[in-house]
């Protein structure tokens, strides 16, 4: 009888921003997404200018970063270990300007892709407070 209860009894769906957002396949679009728009956005010039070339591995490595930040696999660290953003981006100045050119990538990709307001509100916090965090220079 307990097994019966058990098989019956409906598992509560998965409420991770991963799982919200679409799964792998959105999550990829947005990191994608979001280097198009630093690559074409004169706004984001000096944002660009910070990151090697070409874009291709860190495409992939922003898509495994959001899909463990985000509530999905963690794919960066399992292959990377922990992220440690501050400390991995230290040795680049990011000052308010930097900070200022990111989330106007990121919130752009969020007014194109994600439909759901208050999901929409949510990640803009989110990926505001981790803006502010990784600032290291005046």
């Amino acid at each position: 009888m307990f097994n019966f209860l058990r098989s019956q009894k409906k598992a509560a769906p998965d409420s991770s921003f991963y799982h919200q957002l679409g799964g792998e396949h959105a999550v990829r679009a947005m990191a994608e997404r979001f280097y198009d728009i630093m690559e074409t956005d004169p706004r984001a010039a000096e944002l660009l200018a910070m990151h090697p070339q070409p874009l291709t591995q860190i495409r992939q490595k922003f898509f495994e970063f959001l899909s463990g930040w985000l509530g999905g696999p963690a794919l960066f660290e399992e292959k990377y270990g922990h992220p440690r953003l501050r400390a991995r981006h230290l040795p680049f100045r990011i000052d308010e300007a930097m900070r200022d050119q990111w989330l106007m990538c990121m919130y752009q990709v969020l007014d194109e892709q994600v439909q759901d307001d208050l999901l929409k509100m949510q990640l803009k916090s989110r990926y505001t407070a981790l803006a502010h965090h990784m600032i290291n220079t005046d």
